[in-house]
């Protein structure tokens, strides 16, 4: 006989307190219910029940036996609907939190292909410069740049979040030349409100790592809003590649000062501490993975 079902009969029979109500349950013959349980009994080599006529009682090692047992169907059981929602086919709502400049620049691009994948799959893209409150807030993932508090949320690592550093032909041409960051101090510098960025830059070159004040007319807390005006020659920028990238490959901003490196920030996926992660939102971390992890290559 099958020790599993023999546990569920034996589990079963302990709490209607008779074979005659566990056969109805399992649909056999109460002989094979006091089968079931006397296979147990041999097989451990105790007696787990003691039983008359009318009557029937745990013994000592039968109660331990029983809580044990108990315990173990349930995780069979819970081990069963991992296998099952694993298998299922990933649908519903998920709802993201992402910081403004990469989610336009680098997540919302790539939604496209990961919905078209998933088609019974919707997506509620939040795109904020504010630390949102996951669970609050009702999000089921957040991106997150920068160093992580212990909120106790999983987080998943990322490719680090890259910064460049760049100018118009039209302000390079008309102001004085940059062959340091220590220049940036006599140059306009668009400021981004939302970090420390708008006051100090940092680098890292020959000289080691070091912080440059940075000054200018404009100032705003969205990156966004700063290419335009990079763009125009309102004055240099230092935003995220995602968003530079594409300006500086058609000729309207300038990568400045390559040989000098910005510091990188830490960033993470964070979703919710739950024992079962359900399928729609397992397959969008690994799709996040795959396109943002610290082993792509853009």
């Amino acid at each position: 006989m099958d020790r599993l079902t023999s546990m569920s009969v034996f589990v079963k029979a302990v709490e209607l307190g008779s074979f005659s109500a566990t056969a109805n349950v399992f649909n056999m013959s109460p002989q094979l219910v006091g089968k079931h349980v006397r296979m147990l009994e041999e097989h451990l080599n105790v007696r787990l029940l003691n039983r008359t006529t009318r009557h029937q009682s745990l013994t000592e090692v039968g109660r331990a036996f029983y809580e044990r047992a108990k315990n173990i169907l349930a995780e069979v059981e819970e081990s069963e609907a991992i296998a099952a929602q694993i298998n299922a086919i990933p649908r519903g709502r998920i709802k993201i939190s992402a910081p403004t400049t990469f989610g336009t620049h680098a997540l919302a691009p790539q939604l496209p292909e990961f919905l078209s994948t998933y088609p019974e799959i919707s997506i509620d893209l939040s795109l904020t410069n504010r630390i949102v409150d996951l669970i609050d807030e009702g999000f089921d993932l957040v991106f997150r740049v920068g160093e992580l508090p212990d909120s106790g949320l999983i987080a998943r690592k990322l490719k680090p979040y890259q910064l460049i550093l760049c100018a118009a032909p039209l302000y390079l041409k008309s102001s004085p030349p940059i062959n340091s960051p220590k220049d940036l101090k006599y140059h306009e510098c668009l400021g981004f409100s939302h970090t420390t960025l708008q006051t100090h830059w940092q680098f890292e070159g020959s000289e080691g790592h070091f912080s440059v004040p940075v000054s200018g007319r404009f100032m705003t807390d969205s990156g966004d809003a700063l290419l335009p005006a990079a763009i125009a020659g309102l004055g240099i920028m230092l935003q995220s590649a995602e968003m530079v990238t594409p300006a500086i490959e058609k000729g309207l901003l300038v990568h400045l000062l390559p040989d000098y490196h910005v510091p990188t920030r830490p960033m993470h996926i964070l979703y919710a501490s739950n024992r079962h992660v359900l399928p729609k939102l397992r397959c969008f971390i690994d799709f996040c993975i795959q396109k943002f992890g610290e082993d792509e290559q853009s």
